[in-house]
């Protein structure tokens, strides 16, 4: 296994790089963070979001399993490590200024969502009625 401490990524140097070249130079925000969506390999469905620093996307790449960044809890945190809800990454798609990526994965376990539904995106926003009010329906 490749050691994820060794693996670097492109330089952002021009938006002709970024969006054109083969570099893998993925821009990270303000707070050293990624955006990442997991969707399953075989049926496309979204099964969540979460984020990565560059610690845990170099670890996810050597791995091969999705590690991500906990926003709340501020830590590492590898997919499925306490659950067993492990995601194994089958491809790793970056968008045009390689801000967000999308992960297809082959989830393992029970489900991806911590309230045990297969995706988090288990609810869908209804169109709002006439008095505007917003409200949910079950996808």
């Amino acid at each position: 296994m490749i050691e994820a401490i060794s693996l670097q990524f492109g330089p952002r140097d021009s938006k002709q790089t970024i969006e054109e070249g083969l570099a893998f130079a993925p821009k990270f925000d303000e707070h050293g963070l990624i955006a990442a969506i997991a969707v399953d390999a075989d049926t496309n469905e979204p099964l969540m979001l979460a984020y990565m620093n560059a610690e845990t996307l170099r670890e996810t790449l050597a791995l091969g399993q999705a590690v991500y960044y906990s926003r709340s809890r501020q830590e590492r945190w590898h997919k499925g490590a306490t659950s067993g809800e492990f995601q194994d990454v089958i491809e790793i798609r970056t968008d045009c200024d390689q801000d967000a990526l999308i992960l297809r994965v082959k989830q393992r376990g029970g489900g991806c969502c911590h309230t045990k539904r297969n995706t988090c995106f288990y609810r869908k926003v209804k169109t709002p009625t006439e008095a505007g009010v917003v409200m949910l329906e079950k996808a």
